[in-house]
């Protein structure tokens, strides 16, 4: 069997046989991995609590015909460790770690910038420094644009007519009214579909700001802006992943 190292955040595990468990980790190099550890569930496992999801360890691996195999784990950084005692951080956490494994459907396909974005997304929690619901939200739309699905915000998603303050407009445009999530993003009123949300001017600044991270405007907004927010979000996610986040529902949105 080949051997071969990597490093990556553990994304989830699952219990195999009587003492196994499967890992699946999101790795630097590899891409999203599933790996058997082999024991970690006895008492006198040599590695069992290296492996929990939110750690970042480094690892060496087997490869395998069908799961590699882990044989050395060491903890790089132990990001649950801040979020165990805090629910919405530990909720906001679970939902990140739920998203980068729906963003990596390809097993061993390279996902460099999902990671770090990840990585990112978890240190921030960890931090406590901004409002979990707003990283989150902030690690969403990132994770959107990064798969290339981000929302069109300043710009009509259908015709491209652009709004007010929006690169290339006037200045003297009209505010785009409503947010169609399967149209994109943004649209004008003549682009407007039926059933489209007619979103606050400042919500759709929030989320201008939390794809940018612009953190100064993002943590003076208001609550109903960061809750008007996270529906759009949410709503945009599924969308695109064409598959319900689970552990969104678990998320306090204030």
């Amino acid at each position: 069997m080949q051997l071969y190292r990597d490093d990556g955040i553990v994304l989830r595990t699952q219990k195999l046989g009587e003492a196994d468990r499967i890992i699946t980790i999101l790795g630097r190099h590899s891409g999203r991995i599933r790996a058997v550890a082999k024991g970690v569930r006895r008492t006198k496992s040599r590695f069992g609590a290296r492996l929990e999801p939110f750690t970042h360890v480094d690892l060496m691996l087997h490869a395998g015909r069908s799961l590699d195999v882990i044989t050395q784990a060491e903890v790089i950084r132990p990001y649950g460790e801040p979020l165990a005692g805090d629910y919405p951080r530990y909720t906001a956490g679970v939902a990140m770690l739920e998203t980068a494994e729906r963003f990596t459907p390809v097993e061993k396909e390279p996902a460099l910038r999902q990671l770090l974005l990840l990585i990112g997304g978890l240190r921030a929690l960890g931090d406590g420094e901004h409002p979990p619901g707003l990283v989150l939200d902030a690690f969403l739309l990132r994770s959107l644009a990064v798969a290339g699905y981000a929302p069109a915000l300043q710009e009509c998603a259908r015709c491209g007519t652009p709004g007010s303050g929006a690169p290339g407009s006037d200045g003297a445009g009209r505010r785009l009214p409503a947010f169609a999530v399967a149209a994109g993003g943004m649209v004008c009123a003549s682009c407007r579909p039926p059933g489209a949300a007619s979103p606050a001017a400042p919500t759709v600044d929030l989320m201008l700001a939390l794809l940018r991270g612009d953190w100064d405007s993002a943590d003076r907004s208001e609550r109903r802006q960061r809750v008007e927010c996270s529906g759009l979000v949410a709503a945009y996610l599924q969308w695109h992943l064409e598959h319900s986040i689970r552990s969104l529902r678990h998320v306090e949105r204030a």
